[in-house]
């Protein structure tokens, strides 16, 4: 499991900070959409459902923050 501190008092000084914290940003919440995928298949019922819907939510936020990337990218 992943063990780490948020801190969110950001100072986005540059586009090129926003960009790496947002590329971070992503594969962070990957890495936990992940996480979150392999509990589900360790519990049953109405638990599993809702893990498996909060990871496809995850999947859709994720898919967000990319096109938001590519966007600022100019992409």
């Amino acid at each position: 499991m992943c063990e780490h501190t948020h801190d969110h008092h950001h100072d986005h000084s540059s586009p090129e900070e926003t960009l790496a914290l947002l590329n971070y940003m992503l594969g962070h919440n990957r890495h936990h959409a992940q996480e979150l995928h392999e509990l589900a298949h360790g519990v049953e019922g109405e638990a599993a459902r809702l893990l498996h819907e909060a990871v496809d939510d995850l999947a859709r936020s994720n898919d967000k923050l990319e096109r938001a990337l590519a966007v600022l990218k100019g992409e």
